[in-house]
């Protein structure tokens, strides 16, 4: 199995298979709308505009599983990112990136990019550690998604090149997306 087998629904309500991406650069991230790292929409549509057509596609999959974040319809998920991060890049249908329902392309990312911890050197990578092993230990077991605005870097053969935790932001990955366009 490959990424570009994965199916997933975008925010208009549209079945698309991921092989439509083959070829191009993937920043796939689980977000939400009302989180402490909801201001990296900002830098994801800066990286979208600068790099979009070079060949970089980013992917945003709204997620309510931590903390309730992301309670919205998708339709006002939608309104809500374009009125306040002006974002044009493909948002997809709220899903579950973590447990039992998980969508299948979170399951396939986790899988094959393990979770390597927090950056504790990074002041909002401690805060979140502390928050986390205090009021939900649990989600900091195994490799599953730990919280929203976990982003995974895919290059143009599909395979996974790096996962970045919530609190990398997101411009201090162009770098890495720049050296894979």
């Amino acid at each position: 199995m490959s990424i570009y087998d994965i199916q997933a629904t975008t925010i208009q309500g549209k079945d698309v298979n991921l092989g439509q991406y083959e070829g191009q650069v993937l920043l796939i991230v689980n977000t939400a709308s009302k989180c402490g790292f909801t201001p990296q929409y900002t830098d994801l549509q800066k990286l979208h505009e600068r790099y979009g057509e070079r060949g970089l596609q980013i992917l945003g999959f709204p997620c309510n599983q931590f903390g309730e974040q992301e309670p919205g319809s998708h339709e006002e998920v939608h309104t809500f990112c374009q009125m306040n991060y002006g974002v044009q890049f493909q948002l997809f249908e709220k899903i579950d990136v973590r447990g039992r329902d998980a969508h299948p392309l979170f399951r396939y990312l986790t899988e094959r990019a393990p979770f390597k911890g927090f950056d504790l050197s990074n002041a909002s990578g401690r805060l979140l550690h502390a928050f986390l092993q205090e009021k939900q230990p649990e989600l900091l077991i195994g490799d599953e998604i730990k919280w929203n605005f976990t982003k995974f870097l895919v290059d143009r053969s599909g395979r996974i090149v790096g996962r970045y935790e919530p609190a990398v932001e997101p411009m201090d990955m162009e770098p890495a997306i720049e050296a894979l366009l």
